[in-house]
């Protein structure tokens, strides 16, 4: 907190997480007829993509990379995107302390783009208000049902996140709320651009 409260007038305060999107389905409480099992159809080969994401915590402007990978280049590929995005700005980034994070390269990339990294507790996703975001798109998006393609799902699962309003997406991540362990520190006068 102390870090947050720290920093420069100009900076984004960002948060930072990834999730998998699997070709098959996580499958999910759903309805069926008394006496019967629901059916889930899968075919084919299961298939993997990894959502990169960022939210400003402030304006709830949000960035997304698919990729294949969660390896530090994939990440440093993403320090790419927010660094284009906020060029001009000081980033303040709120992430876990996932090894492709980590990694001296990446955290190398960050000190160049002047980009603070704000390690989060180990075991703690309930810290990280972009999963709340994650764990809605995918019971609405992807639970219980099959996509033709993965590109197809990644595609879906983007468009709804896309579509939230930034409002409606800081609400969702619970970060408009009173309780929000973050409150104090983002009353301190720093956005980003919107």
């Amino acid at each position: 907190m102390r870090k947050i409260r720290a920093l420069w007038p100009r900076s984004a305060f960002l948060t930072e997480d990834e999730t998998d999107l699997l070709l098959f389905p996580p499958l999910r409480a759903g309805w069926s007829l008394r006496g019967q099992s629901a059916e889930v159809r899968l075919s084919g080969w299961n298939a993997r993509r990894v959502i990169f994401g960022a939210m400003n915590l402030r304006t709830g402007s949000r960035l997304f990379l698919a990729g294949e990978r969660q390896k530090a280049e994939d990440f440093q590929e993403f320090l790419d995107l927010i660094h284009h995005y906020y060029r001009g700005w000081h980033v303040a980034l709120l992430l876990d302390e996932d090894p492709s994070h980590t990694a001296a390269d990446s955290v190398e990339l960050a000190w160049e783009y002047n980009m603070d990294l704000l390690w989060l507790p180990k075991r703690c996703p309930e810290l990280n208000p972009i999963d709340t975001l994650w764990g809605q798109g995918k019971d609405l998006i992807n639970a219980n049902k099959q996509y033709a393609t993965i590109d197809d799902q990644v595609d879906r699962f983007l468009d709804y996140l896309a579509s939230l309003s930034r409002q409606g997406a800081l609400h969702t991540a619970g970060v408009l709320s009173g309780h929000f362990w973050l409150k104090d520190a983002l009353s301190k006068d720093f956005c980003g651009p919107a």
